[in-house]
């Protein structure tokens, strides 16, 4: 049994966006959130789907449905699949750096920490995600460089690091070399493939452009949360 104040044994979509939650990422609770961490011999890839539990002591078909809003298109999902584990945080103002013990949640599919407040630099550790398909950390205020070991994730299909203040070569290999502009734009010290701008050779130097943030109300969002429809039959 879990002893922390926090349990969540459970649970495997983890949404509070669009709110105006502040201070640091919870750590800790990360932790407790058990259905994100795959066994080592459980199949993560399996489809299945979660199964609604009813109380009620009459005769009712029970249904969830899942509505998600990716690259602006609604996508309503009637039957909501196991392995459809996510963390949504993004449109609040949380602050402060990107938990190394995401890493733990080793069944994690979709990470969405964009539009926040978040400073440092991204987390090699994130590498070992090997099952997400998603990484939106887009609209922060990460810096340095975009680690090489992200090029392990296997499943990424989709990454979005614009609008913040990264630097250095753009990694290389695997999914990387199918993400196209758009998931790096506005962070101007960023360099190599897919962008027109070239590496400079070791010895040359470069003063860092500091980057503007605009008001970015409206823009559509990769992953903008999550709408719950339950209805009785």
């Amino acid at each position: 049994m879990c002893q922390a104040k926090f349990c969540f044994p459970k649970l495997r979509i983890f949404d509070l966006s669009r709110n105006e939650f502040s201070g640091s990422l919870p750590e800790k609770v990360f932790g407790n959130f058990k259905a994100m961490i795959k066994l080592d011999d459980a199949d993560t890839r399996e489809i299945k789907y979660m199964e609604s539990k009813s109380n009620l002591s009459f005769d009712t078909s029970y249904e969830d449905s899942v509505s998600l809003v990716i690259k602006g298109k609604d996508i309503e999902l009637q039957r909501i699949s196991t392995i459809m584990t996510t963390i949504d945080l993004s449109s609040n103002h949380f602050e402060g750096v990107i938990p190394k013990t995401l890493k733990d949640l080793n069944s994690l599919w979709l990470l969405n920490l964009s539009h926040n407040n978040l400073i440092g630099h991204i987390p090699m550790e994130l590498g070992q995600l090997n099952t997400l398909e998603a990484l939106d950390l887009s609209w922060n205020r990460l810096t340095g460089k975009i680690p090489q070991e992200l090029a392990r994730m296997n499943f990424l299909a989709f990454l979005n690091v614009s609008q913040n203040h990264l630097v250095g070569p753009i990694p290389h290999g695997l999914q990387f070399n199918t993400f196209e502009n758009d998931s790096y734009g506005s962070n101007l010290d960023l360099c190599g493939p897919p962008l027109s701008k070239k590496c400079e050779t070791i010895g040359s130097s470069h003063v860092p452009q500091p980057l503007e943030f605009e008001e970015d109300e409206g823009k559509s969002y990769f992953f903008s949360g999550f709408t719950w429809e339950h209805g009785n039959q």
